[in-house]
This record gives C-alpha cells, sequence and structure tokens, in this order.
C-alpha cells in the first residue's frame, strides 16, 4: 500500500478531484434551470433545459483545462520549480498527455450529452410552433415577441421551418456544428493506430482545435437560452400566473406578461486565460524555431537509424530531455519529437532517428543515407529545433539506486544519462548522488545493438580502469532470433568479449524475469528509494508499474517513471 500510494496516491488525488469538479459542476448548473426565472422555458422544454445547461458547464470547465496539458515551456518551468520542493508533484507533470485524453473523453461524453439534449429542446420549440393553440401555454409563450421590440421565449420564430434549417441558420447551430465535427476528427485520428501509422493525419487534424474554440467561444452568441429576467419575476411570479396565462397584460390582473431575456456568453470567460496562455507557448516556440541550427555530422548507424549531431547558439539541456525537430525543406508544418542523446557535458546536441514512417524517410534521404559519398555540410537540409523539454529522465541523479529500461530505440533518453554517467567519472565529479545503476535493454534485433555498443564500450573501460564497475549494472537482451544467429551464439559464446555487443557482459536471451530482477534488487539495497525509468511500450510499463507497487522487500520503494511524448 505504501508503494501504491507512493507511486499512484497524488495522481489518484487529482483525478478524484477533478472529477469531483465535473460532479460538482453537473449538479449545480443542473438545479440552477430549475429555478422559478425558467419556468416558462420548462413549460416547453421540460428537464431537456437542464440536461442541456449541465453538461455545458463542464464543457466549459474542461475545454479550458484541455491545452493546459500540451504548453510545453509551461510545463517545463513548472517542473524545474517544483521538483525542488516535492519530486512527487514533478512527476505528475509528466504524465500531461494521460491527463490531456482523460480531458479530451470527458469533454466528448459531456458534448454527447449537450447535443442529445438539445436536440429534444429543438424538436420541443418546433412543435409548440406547430402547436396553434390559444388555450396551450407553450404555443402561448412561442407567441410572445412576434410584434416589434417585444421579447421572445422561443428562438424559432415562425412555424415555416424545420429543425434541419434552424441548425443551418442560427449562430448556434451552424457553430455547434462546427464544433462537433471538429471534436470528431480530432478524436479518431488520435487513435493509436492512427498515430503510429499515419502521423501526418493526426498532426494535422488536431489542428482543428483552432476551429474548434473558435466555434465554442461564438457558440453562446446567439443566447438561445432564454429565461424571465429578474424584474419580470419580481412582478410576474410564475408559479401564480402561469394558470392565468389568458389574461396576462390586460387590465384588472395581477400578472402582467413576462419578460424575457438570453443568458450573455459565458464560456469566453472559461477559455480566454488558456487561449492566451497558449498562443504565448506558439510565439515562444517560433521564436526558437528561427533561431540558427548547424547539422555538424551524419552517422547511418544499422537497422536505419539516423544520428544527427548538430549545434545552437545558447543551447543548454539536462539528461533525458527532448526536443522537436522541423525539417523545413520536407514540411513546413510538420515538428516531430525526438530524445536528445548527447549529455550535457557535450558542446552538441544528437539525436537517433529510427527510419519508420513519410517524415523520417524524406529526413534520411535528405541527409544521405541512400548515398554511398559524403555529402558536404553545405548540402545537408535546414533543420528547426525547439526545446529542449524536460521528461521524467531529468530526475535520474535525484536517486541513489536508479533502474533503467529500454525497449529498441526506447533507449535514447538513457543513451544521454549514461553519457552524463561517463563524463561524471572521467572528470572525477564527487557531487554525484546516484550510487547504482542497473540498466535493462531489451531489442528484438542484433543490428540495433551496433549504434550503442561503443558508447557501452567506453563506459564498460572506464569503469574498469578506475576500479568502479560496480557503479554500473548491465543487462541486455534479444528478446528474437534467427536460428543461424543462435548457432554462431553458441559457437561464440565461450569467447571473452560478447558476440553480439563486443562487452565483457554476455548478452541475454528471452525477455527478463521481472519479479526476480525487482526482489533482488530490494534485497540488495535494504530501505533505499529506487527510481524506475522506462521507456518503452505501454504493455512493459503496466508490467513495471504492478512489479514497482509490489515490491516492499526489506523497506525498498520503487518510484515508477514513464517517458511520454
Amino acid at each position: 500500500m505504501g508503494n501504491f500510494a507512493a507511486n499512484e496516491g497524488l495522481s489518484i488525488f487529482v483525478i478524484l478531484v477533478w472529477l469531483g469538479i465535473n460532479v460538482f459542476l453537473f449538479v449545480y448548473f443542473y438545479l440552477a434551470f430549475l429555478i422559478e426565472r425558467y419556468y416558462y422555458t420548462r413549460v416547453i422544454l421540460g428537464h431537456a433545459l437542464s440536461w442541456a445547461r449541465a453538461p455545458a458547464a463542464c464543457l466549459n470547465f474542461n475545454c479550458m483545462l484541455i491545452l493546459l496539458p500540451v504548453c510545453r515551456n509551461l510545463l517545463s518551468f513548472l517542473r524545474g520549480s517544483i521538483q525542488y520542493c516535492s519530486r512527487t508533484a514533478a512527476r505528475q507533470l509528466d504524465r500531461n498527455l494521460t491527463f490531456h485524453k482523460l480531458v479530451a473523453y470527458m469533454i466528448a461524453f459531456h458534448t454527447a450529452i449537450h447535443i442529445i439534449a438539445h436536440l429534444f429542446n429543438f424538436e420541443r420549440f418546433m412543435d409548440s410552433q406547430l402547436m396553434i393553440n390559444s388555450s396551450y401555454l407553450p404555443y402561448v409563450l412561442s407567441q410572445m415577441g412576434n410584434n416589434d421590440n417585444r421579447s421572445y421565449l422561443n428562438p424559432i420564430r415562425t412555424n415555416e421551418t424545420n429543425p434541419t434549417i434552424v441548425m443551418f441558420t442560427t449562430i448556434a447551430g451552424l457553430t455547434g456544428v462546427v464544433i462537433t465535427l471538429a471534436l470528431i476528427l480530432i478524436i479518431t485520428s488520435s487513435m493509436e493506430v492512427i498515430r503510429r501509422s499515419y502521423f501526418e493525419v493526426f498532426w494535422f487534424t488536431h489542428h482543428l482545435f483552432i476551429l474548434f474554440f473558435i466555434g465554442l467561444v461564438l457558440h453562446g452568441v446567439g443566447r438561445i437560452v432564454r429565461g424571465q429576467t429578474l424584474e419580470s419575476v419580481k412582478v410576474h411570479n410564475p408559479d401564480e400566473c402561469h394558470s392565468q396565462f389568458e389574461t396576462w397584460g390586460k387590465n384588472g390582473t395581477n400578472c402582467p406578461e413576462p419578460v424575457f431575456a438570453g443568458n450573455p456568453p459565458m464560456t469566453w470567460k472559461w477559455v480566454v486565460g488558456p487561449m492566451i496562455l497558449y498562443v504565448c507557448e506558439r510565439l515562444v516556440r517560433f521564436y526558437r524555431s528561427q533561431q540558427k541550427v548547424v547539422i555538424t555530422k551524419v552517422v547511418m548507424h544499422p537497422s536505419k537509424t539516423l544520428e544527427l549531431q548538430m549545434k545552437k547558439k545558447g543551447f543548454k539541456m539536462e539528461v533525458g530531455q527532448y526536443v522537436f525537430i522541423q525539417c523545413p525543406s520536407i514540411s513546413q508544418l510538420e515538428w516531430h519529437p525526438f530524445t536528445l542523446t548527447s549529455a550535457p557535458e557535450e558542446d552538441h546536441l544528437s539525436v537517433h532517428i529510427r527510419i519508420v514512417g513519410d517524415w523520417t524517410q524524406a529526413l534520411y534521404t535528405a541527409c544521405g543515407g541512400d548515398k554511398t559519398v559524403v555529402m558536404d555540410a553545405w548540402t545537408l537540409p535546414k533543420v528547426a529545433v525547439d526545446g529542449p523539454f524536460g521528461t521524467a529522465s531529468e530526475d535520474v541523479f535525484r536517486y541513489e539506486v536508479v533502474m533503467l529500461v529500454g525497449a529498441g530505440i526506447g533507449v535514447t533518453p538513457f543513451a544521454s544519462v549514461l553519457k552524463s554517467v561517463w563524463y561524471k567519472h572521467v572528470q572525477e565529479n564527487k557531487n554525484v548522488f546516484t550510487k547504482k545503476i542497473y540498466f535493462y535493454w531489451l531489442c528484438p534485433e542484433t543490428q540495433a545493438f551496433e549504434w550503442f555498443a561503443d558508447l557501452l564500450q567506453s563506459l564498460e573501460r572506464q569503469m574498469m580502469e578506475k576500479d568502479i564497475s560496480d557503479f554500473l549494472s548491465y543487462n541486455i537482451y534479444l528478446t528474437r532470433w534467427k536460428d543461424a544467429e543462435a548457432a554462431h551464439f553458441r559457437v561464440q559464446y565461450e569467447a571473452e568479449d560478447d558476440p553480439i555487443t563486443g562487452l565483457k557482459q554476455k548478452t541475454l536471451y528471452g525477455k527478463p524475469n521481472w519479479d526476480n530482477e525487482f526482489s533482488a534488487i530490494a534485497t540488495q539495497h535494504p530501505g533505499s528509494k529506487v527510481g524506475v525509468f522506462l521507456c518503452g511500450p505501454m504493455a512493459l510499463a503496466t508490467a513495471l508499474g504492478k512489479q514497482c507497487i509490489s515490491h516492499t522487500e526489506s523497506g525498498t520503494e520503487f518510484i515508477f517513471n514513464k517517458e511520454n511524448f
């Protein structure tokens, strides 16, 4: 329970507070439209009025939140500020995309309720216009305001129309259609299969959020939700006067005609702050994208992995951070995130890019990946770099014991960490708080090891020379192999160096037994806080998350951290 609270306690508290605010807003605004001011509106619409307004309030709240988790510069600033006070609070910022998705699902949920309720409302507004009967109160209410300078209650002012026409000829209807279509496209294109396989589709449709917010702000301008004015309620009590509607406004009656007015638009008050923050965020990104970046070295690694080494004036980074890269010759609009594989101690920044899509393939070609001759520096494409931005890996050196787990190309943030470790020991930095690092790399193919093996070999030699080989314990796992490779591995297994990586430490085959690994580390470091850092697939994250919660041997506390882009 202690490990669960340490890993998930604050996250669950934040989610419960968020859900509680949603429930409060829904109930509060549902009841707010059951007061006497809206009595006559409910005569026409029934409780569908409250069912439309309550989710609208929740939509305002969640649309206020939806942009904040993607303000990367704001999050990096908050992370840098908070982590000095509370590492647990800073870790919540690493789950920004998870919260962004939760808020998006809540927006979709409340949008569905809002739309269904308003479909009933429009149908009832229409029916009250068509029911020509002067002794029928909804019809009488719908006819009010037909003369000049008179207030009205029913926004449908004629019986010679239908809900479809109203939907496309009113501000509320038209903006509602735009908002709904934009939301459907944004959510459907955000599915994992589309985002991974067709990133450009995801990228472009996500920018429909601009139309979404414009429509959202304008949606209430038409003021279709109307009720009695406060002054009218004082002289015309609906509870007493509703049964006397045939004599309203006549001499000798105590019930003058009710006066109605629309509610002023409120959405802009909720979203204007986050919208200004997001505009500032984009201006900062634009400014940084205009700063000159020079590609100093291009390396083509096996298994189609491209390494770019670059220089940018004034660029400062921490271990494990990431940047967004744009290549104008490929696309003026697309920015893609990549983890920095360079260390803060180096005079350049580097990224390793696996070629898996159209954009990365185009960059590979532009950098001469498909050519055998060396390209001149001036022929290399221009790139723009935005960042760096903070991630969970920034906290590596804040733990005394650390587990680093990378899967495939997910090893990239730990390249930065291990390089920094190497530099710290070369420079004999005595201020390193971390005393032990356990490194696990799971890879499905032998070629992928090659680009990272040089770094590991340098680290291995350095640790042996300084007699601190116990500082870094690394375990490399090959999860898939061919029969021919297996035969070669068996023959070479007795060799001094590993046949795959060239390291003294032998490559392991299959997948780690995480239960045994966590138990061994807990026993080895009783009473310690162990930082577990993962860059890999969700299935592995789930498995490691469960291990962090379940292992409490010797008072050891495992704190789980995962990279999110």
